[in-house]
């Protein structure tokens, strides 16, 4: 669990930068490929009890076409 002192911005940055670091790392072919970028820009946070899976594939479907329209 996240401790309440932090926020979740900073730990998904955390996370999704020390484990993109751990990616290239060992798969340098990665680096090149997604110009040094392996994660979205964003992320989904929820409270537990107001998600279910039809909200997460609308998530993830809204994402990729913004994605798509980003380049």
């Amino acid at each position: 669990s996240i401790p309440p002192k932090e926020a979740v911005s900073k730990v998904m940055g955390r996370i999704k930068g020390k484990s993109a670091l751990m990616i290239f790392d060992r798969h340098p072919e990665f680096r090149e490929r997604n110009n040094r970028h392996f994660w979205a820009r964003g992320y989904y946070c929820e409270t537990v009890g107001n998600v279910n899976e039809a909200t997460i594939k609308k998530y993830i479907e809204d994402q990729t076409k913004a994605d798509r329209a980003e380049g």
